[in-house]
């Protein structure tokens, strides 16, 4: 438990200190996160919506923030190259979250084509029955995403790598709320970049 509990700080660490340097980008997660708390309740209530919400609101929220906001230079605060970050993320790295988001983009369409889905789900009857099997779809594929990351890690590095990725994922909407909850007022004050402090600080 020791050494699950120090990967998790380490992973968490990492993903701050390397990924969220913009404060348009923290401002994106914490919304991401506040987002993602209302679709984790939902979850027990309506998956579909529930689905929806995860997608459409934080996942979108917080891929803008890294792929239009996140400066891509060389990162002084931690004397490595961007090209270095994309090769050591753990979890997914843009080149991953491009085939992800893809493959999210589509899917409704595939659903469109053949509402049964390859015979399995019931076919919906009207637009909204349609919405809901887009919102499930969705969630399938949210539980794909993890499920496939985590084998790869297990292949790659280790069965752990892979399940501490996996609950920092979960529960990042937590942390991130708490980590990221003053963004919106720096970002106010005009301070698009975080100097990072924290960082020199633990270097």
């Amino acid at each position: 438990m020791k050494d699950f509990l120090e990967q998790l700080r380490v992973q968490r660490w990492d993903d701050h200190r390397f990924y969220h340097h913009s404060t348009i980008n923290q401002s994106l997660h914490l919304i991401s996160a506040l987002s993602f708390l209302v679709a984790y309740a939902l979850l027990f209530v309506d998956p579909a919506i529930s689905g929806l919400v995860a997608w459409l609101v934080s996942m979108t929220t917080r891929q803008c923030g890294h792929f239009f906001f996140e400066p891509k230079g060389y990162d002084q605060v931690n004397q490595v190259t961007h090209e270095y970050k994309e090769d050591v993320k753990v979890g997914y790295n843009l080149r991953r979250k491009v085939v992800l988001m893809a493959i999210w983009a589509i899917s409704p369409l595939v659903l469109w084509m053949d509402r049964s889905l390859l015979g399995l789900i019931e076919p919906s009857v009207g637009s909204w029955e349609f919405v809901r099997d887009v919102g499930l779809l969705w969630l399938a594929l949210g539980v794909g995403g993890l499920v496939f990351r985590v084998l790869q890690l297990t292949v790659q590095q280790s069965f752990m790598t892979g399940v501490v990725w996996a609950t920092k994922i979960i529960t990042d909407p937590f942390h991130d709320a708490k980590l990221y909850h003053r963004a919106p007022l720096r970002l106010m004050r005009g301070e698009l970049i975080d100097p990072m402090d924290s960082v020199s600080r633990h270097g």
